[in-house]
């Protein structure tokens, strides 16, 4: 359970970094506490989407992995930010992407982060 709290938290801080320096990824909201909130909501839909369809799409994409000799995941994680900005206007979240490009920029910041931040956290084990 640790494990997964510090996970989302790590995820939250990602995408609070990707947000702070992309503007082209927008968090709103009417107060700080409240974009907290839809920030953390945001990484566990993110974190529920690397779980869920992820791991499909790399399969998927297997052949084109090896033949971009791993560029692929770039795209890889553009799409998966896509579908949570996606499910975040679904579910009523003030979280949007505008473009893939922009995607790919968030996507890339996000995975380095997240790795630094997950190297730093404890891991709960």
């Amino acid at each position: 359970m640790m494990n997964f709290v510090v996970k989302t938290l790590a995820n939250a801080g990602a995408l609070g970094v990707a947000i702070w320096l992309l503007q082209d990824i927008t968090l709103t909201g009417d107060s700080t506490g409240k974009k907290a909130w839809t920030l953390i909501l945001v990484a566990l839909v993110f974190g529920l989407v690397n779980f869920l369809v992820k791991p499909i799409v790399k399969l998927i994409s297997l052949p084109l992995f090896f033949l971009t000799l791993g560029l692929i995941t770039l795209v890889i994680n553009a799409l998966m930010l896509l579908i949570t900005s996606w499910l975040a206007d679904q579910l009523g979240l003030s979280f949007h992407v505008e473009g893939f490009w922009t995607a790919v920029l968030g996507g890339l910041i996000i995975s380095v982060v997240s790795w630094a931040l997950n190297v730093v956290l404890p891991d709960g084990d």
